[in-house]
């Protein structure tokens, strides 16, 4: 006989106690108030369970209206109740409250005015033009790929790299469902395509990472043909070789084997209950040069289609060494995802989540601004990711150079995530990031498949609605002059001054004023991810 779960406690004892005080009810009239309490609780609980807009209502029935309670007391309120702005969690209720609305279709507008932050250090915004213009469709798209056989026209707004065994089944059905009926795309993550990523149909791009899940020899080396077989599939657009991640770079990681299902097996190609490892490192190349080269082949066996990497910067001379490997060969990626340190959704220890990796803003104005000044640009498309949740989000990370933008997180919300921070334990109260079927189950595809089809739909009006009053027409239009920050209570700079942006063709010429390139450019080596000989000579130094 299985035990209930003890989530389902208040609801159990509920209807004990209803039963329980029947008798007393009949014999006591003074009980009949406890009796019809404990009857208007129990009928509440089968309720819950019986619904399927509230997950975490179906796995904790009645002690969920606890915090629905809090929840609508109010703001004044509620922050003494609830987490306020200033808790350690990763993203803030404001943050958090607009994927929700978006997500659920509910008005986002308010009254009152604007954010007492405003003549606080830090504070961005977006200047409006004196001739708006009325935009009728928000569907803004980029073209991926121009030169392949196979293009990608992709919406400016997809689903981040989030794998099913990090996130449930029912979670997994649900993004790809939203993502096909948006026309949005769907990154698979590094645990490779799932029966549940294929079921939608919905666009894939398919995330190769150090393991080669999905095209994995037993040794945990490429397999050409599994490859093959994947990356010919109607449904993948894209294909994505993760060098790192903003949560945990430079880390790989381990799937107990306790987590290794049989159908996280088949979509991975590994043995059942055994620990699945992810290197640090690809072993499929070691250099800039080699790495050009896995691209040109996976373009070439996947019959055309777009090619790139994702990675979180580290070393510059490393990244360097790339763009310079793509001069010296004229071999280049389709497109480049950069991935803010301050990003992703797996779970990971805390120096590598609060440390590790270059946040979204400098990573991408490096590769951006790299690219520009050797005349690659207009080649390789760029995408970002690192905290996006609101149109504002993409509007200023496409003003720093992005051409698209892409949200783990806030799609998460929009699946009903309340950041419980409990990813890694198995017990999300929300059904998304489990594998506990008797959790993840109760997370309805068909409501919340169109939570996540809603917040796109949603962000990218706003995001239309944004550029619409700046006097633009499209997304790309959006520049550095069109963002500004506060930098002082008595200073305000756009990004055109705040930030230094390269003229093209400045790093062919050798012409640069930047320190970053001065220092680090002309010492990086196209067939090395070693670093500069002055660099080694001062580590010696320490050394000895």
């Amino acid at each position: 006989m299985h035990r209930l779960p003890a989530r389902y406690s208040a609801y159990t004892l509920s209807l004990i106690g209803f039963v329980v005080s029947i008798p007393a009810a009949i014999a006591y009239p003074t009980w009949t108030l406890v009796a019809v309490t404990l009857a208007l609780l129990s009928l509440l609980g089968t309720y819950d369970l019986l619904q399927r807009k509230r997950t975490v209502s179906r796995n904790y029935p009645i002690l969920a209206h606890v915090r629905y309670f809090l929840e609508s007391i109010g703001p004044e309120i509620r922050q003494y109740f609830i987490q306020s702005d200033t808790d350690e969690r990763p993203f803030s209720r404001e943050q958090r409250a607009i994927v929700y609305q978006r997500a659920k279709n509910v008005l986002d507008k308010r009254p009152f005015g604007s954010l007492q932050e405003m003549y606080s250090e830090g504070y961005e915004w977006m200047n409006h033009s004196m001739a708006p213009i009325d935009i009728d469709n928000s569907d803004f798209r980029i073209v991926i790929g121009k030169t392949c056989k196979r293009p990608y026209n992709a919406s400016v707004f997809n689903i981040s790299a989030m794998s099913f065994g990090s996130l449930s089944a029912n979670a997994i059905l649900s993004l790809n469902t939203g993502a096909r009926k948006g026309g949005f795309y769907h990154d698979t993550g590094e645990g490779s395509i799932s029966r549940y990523h294929r079921k939608p149909g919905g666009d894939l791009v398919w995330e190769i990472g150090s393991g080669y899940f999905g095209c994995r020899n037993k040794d945990g080396t490429f397999n050409e043909k599994m490859f093959v077989e994947n990356a010919r599939l109607d449904q993948v657009k894209m294909i994505e070789i993760k060098l790192s991640q903003g949560a945990k770079p430079g880390h790989g990681g381990i799937l107990p084997a306790a987590k290794v299902t049989p159908e996280i097996a088949e979509a991975r190609g590994v043995a059942a209950g055994e620990d699945v490892v992810s290197p640090p490192r690809h072993s499929a190349f070691t250099t800039p040069l080699e790495l050009l080269e896995f691209i040109e082949k996976l373009r070439d066996l996947s019959g055309g289609k777009p090619v790139g990497f994702k990675l979180a910067l580290g070393h510059p001379w490393e990244w360097f060494a790339i763009v310079k490997a793509m001069l010296e060969t004229d071999k280049r990626p389709d497109f480049i995802v950069v991935d803010g340190g301050e990003g992703g959704t797996g779970a990971a220890p805390l120096e590598f989540i609060n440390r590790l990796g270059m946040p979204m803003t400098e990573g991408l104005l490096l590769v951006h601004n790299t690219l520009v000044g050797a005349n690659l640009r207009e080649h390789i498309a760029i995408g970002a990711a690192g905290k996006i949740t609101s149109a504002f989000n993409i509007a200023r990370t496409l003003a720093l150079g992005a051409d698209w933008c892409n949200a783990a997180r806030g799609f998460m919300f929009s699946l009903g995530c309340i950041q419980a921070m409990n990813c890694h334990t198995d017990r999300c109260p929300s059904g998304v990031a489990t594998q506990n079927p008797q959790r993840g189950n109760k997370l309805d595809v068909a409501d919340k498949s169109e939570r996540v089809y809603n917040f796109h739909k949603n962000t990218l009006d706003a995001l239309s609605n944004l550029i619409g009053a700046a006097g633009l027409k499209h997304p790309s239009e959006l520049g550095p002059e069109h963002i500004l920050r506060r930098v002082s209570k008595n200073e305000v700079q756009p990004y055109m001054d705040l930030f230094n942006f390269l003229e093209p063709g400045v790093l062919v010429d050798g012409h640069t004023n930047n320190p970053v390139f001065e220092k680090y450019w002309n010492e990086a080596q196209p067939d090395s991810f070693e670093p500069p000989a002055f660099i080694v000579k001062l580590r010696d130094t320490k050394l000895h």
